[in-house]
């Protein structure tokens, strides 16, 4: 039953993909975020109304529990910021591969703040990722698009960012269940976002020049975020599912959007980023070979 739902998951984050793609394409970007922390903040609502209708100790019961997850909403819409434009501005086929590299960065990440040792199956995957992302430097360069471009360095922030709150996740799902973390950091990052984009439209009135249409993919995005999260969940919840693997087959929700960018959208070079995604692929096959 876990590994049904970790493929899930991956199909879900995969789609998840496609629609932010979608939704930023010639659009206002900060404005599109916007609606996505609403409706996603609208779709864990219950949960949030529940807790305190039950008047149950939510998130430890003090005002550091919500301080702790005010901190994981700022790190996660930070990480969102930077990957809405750069998604905005490059193809699928490019920004898939780099997102597709956090587990080798929370690996890192986890090796550096917890101490934790990696072996050399995992050290193979790591320096495969660091392959991979030289590589698509290289076929990207073909597109006009490489490591000075200032939407791919957003794309590689967007991923670092990522990894770290992969990090703070760990430390957090210690302390709070799962769904109340889920619940409540959405709400928090519907408000950062909206008192964002009052401060950067007071602050820089140009930043909202770009013309705004709403489509039919925007609540879709949070949609399917929270349905894949919520399958990913449930499948570490089962008493018999190892975390690698889901962690992996949920990192596979790559090659969903990839293809979609090489058959529907017509992106370049899919043979040579074909060969970026196997790259990538085996990589993530090491970690997962290192973490049993």
């Amino acid at each position: 039953m876990w590994i049904f739902l970790a493929v899930l998951s991956a199909l879900l984050l995969g789609v998840y993909d496609i629609f932010k793609k979608l939704s930023v394409n010639g659009n206002n970007v900060l404005t599109v975020l916007l609606y996505n922390t609403f409706f996603g903040a609208l779709i864990m609502s219950p949960i949030v109304v529940m807790g305190i209708i039950d008047d149950t100790p939510v998130l430890g019961g003090d005002a550091t529990g919500h301080l702790r997850i005010l901190g994981k909403s700022a790190i996660v819409l930070s990480a969102w910021i930077m990957g809405y434009f750069g998604i905005k501005h490059l193809p699928l086929t490019i920004t898939g591969p780099i997102s597709a590299t956090r587990p080798l960065m929370v690996l890192v990440g986890a090796m550096l703040v917890f101490g934790e040792q990696l072996n050399l199956l995992q050290w193979i995957g790591v320096l495969l990722g660091v392959v991979s992302l030289f590589y698509i430097n290289k076929v990207g360069a073909r597109e006009g698009v490489s490591f000075k471009s200032a939407s791919l360095i957003l794309c590689l922030g967007s991923a670092v960012m990522g990894a770290v709150s992969g990090l703070y996740d760990k430390y957090l799902l210690r302390l709070y269940e799962p769904m109340q973390v889920q619940a409540w950091y959405s709400l928090y990052q519907f408000v950062i976002m909206g008192v964002t984009i009052f401060i950067i439209k007071r602050a820089v009135p140009a930043a909202g020049n770009t013309p705004f249409q709403f489509r039919w993919t925007i609540p879709c995005i949070a949609l399917f975020l929270t349905l894949a999260d919520l399958a990913y969940f449930y499948a570490l919840s089962q008493p018999s599912s190892l975390i690698s693997v889901v962690s992996m087959t949920r990192r596979c929700s790559i090659i969903v959007p990839f293809f979609f960018g090489i058959f529907a959208l017509k992106e370049k070079n899919a043979r040579l980023k074909t060969v970026d995604l196997l790259i990538l692929l085996t990589a993530l096959g090491f970690l997962v070979a290192g973490s049993r």
